[in-house]
C-alpha cells in the first residue's frame, strides 16, 4: 500500500491487482485488501475500474458512478463474518452517495463526460461474456460490466468503510449487432486515454470529501448487525474480527 498526502489529507493506495497486474479477478484478496485499508485508518474507498458497457450513451471514454451492482460471482468469500459470529448489513444501496457525489463532481470538474448513476455487473471471469450473456444482462437492466466490485463493496460495507465506484468504460461487450469481440487492445487504449481523467479525478476527491458521519450510516453499519449472542461467539473468529469490527465486538 502507498501512503502519503494529498492536498493536505492522508491517502492509501493499493492496486488491487498488485503491481505488473499479477493477479487474475477471481484471485482478488478482496477480504486481505478491505481488512488492510481499514487498519490503516482508511474511511473512504474510491475504486477506479474498467468495465464494458451494455448502454449507447455509456459510450467507451465516459465514466459511471455506479450506484446499484448485481454480483454473478462463484466462490469468493463474500463475508468477513461466518458460523461462530453471524452478522447481516444492509446492502440496499451498496455505495455510499456521499461519497459518489464527490467522486461524480471530481470527475466533471476533470471534464470527463460522467453518467451520475448506474448498475454494475459482476462477473467471475476472466474472459469477457458471450454475446448470449452480453444481451441477456443489458435487458435485464444492467448498465456496465465488470469483474472487481464485488465481493470489494459487501466487505467495504462490513468493515464499516464509506465505498464508491468509478466505472471507466472502455468498450460496449457483445450485445450490439456488427459489433466485433472485445478487443484488449482497443480497451487499453481507451484505458490509457482515461488515465489522466482518473488522476485528475483522484487529485480533486480531497476537497470534496465530507466530513464523517455517513448520512447512509455507512460508518455505522453493523450497528445491529450481529446477530450471534456473545456467550456463543467462537473466540478464534472474533480475534480476526476485531480488525474491521473491532467497533462493535
Amino acid at each position: 500500500i502507498l501512503t502519503g498526502t494529498l492536498h493536505g489529507v492522508p491517502v492509501s493506495f493499493l492496486p488491487r491487482h498488485g503491481r505488473g497486474h499479477r493477479i487474475a479477478p477471481g484471485d482478488l484478496p478482496a477480504r486481505a485488501n478491505i481488512a488492510a485499508l481499514k487498519m490503516r485508518g482508511v474511511t473512504d474507498v474510491l475504486s477506479i475500474s474498467a468495465v464494458g458497457s451494455f448502454r449507447e450513451e455509456m459510450a467507451p471514454g465516459h465514466l459511471v458512478v455506479v450506484d446499484q451492482a448485481v454480483d454473478r460471482t462463484q466462490g469468493r468469500p463474500a463475508s468477513f463474518f461466518g458460523t461462530g459470529c453471524v452478522a447481516h448489513v444492509s446492502l440496499a444501496r451498496p455505495t455510499c452517495p456521499r461519497l459518489s457525489a464527490a467522486a461524480a463532481d471530481a470527475a466533471e470538474a476533470a471534464g470527463a463526460t460522467v453518467h451520475r448513476t448506474g448498475t454494475y455487473l459482476c462477473i467471475e471471469g476472466p474472459q469477457f461474456s458471450t454475446r448470449a450473456e452480453s444481451r441477456l444482462w443489458r435487458g435485464l437492466g444492467c448498465d456496465v460490466v465488470g469483474m472487481t466490485m464485488l465481493p470489494e463493496a459487501r466487505l467495504a460495507r462490513e468493515a464499516e468503510l464509506c465505498y464508491a465506484t468509478v466505472a471507466m468504460v472502455t468498450d460496449y461487450d457483445a450485445w450490439r449487432e456488427g459489433e466485433g469481440a472485445v478487443d484488449v487492445a482497443a480497451v487499453l487504449a481507451v484505458l490509457a486515454a482515461n488515465a489522466e481523467a482518473g488522476r485528475a479525478l483522484a487529485a480533486g476527491m480531497p476537497k470534496r470529501l465530507a466530513p464523517r458521519p455517513c448520512p447512509q450510516g455507512c460508518d455505522r453499519a453493523l450497528d445491529h448487525a450481529v446477530m450471534t449472542a456473545p456467550e456463543a461467539r467462537d473466540p478464534a473468529l472474533v480475534g480476526r474480527l476485531r480488525a474491521v469490527a473491532g467497533r462493535v465486538l
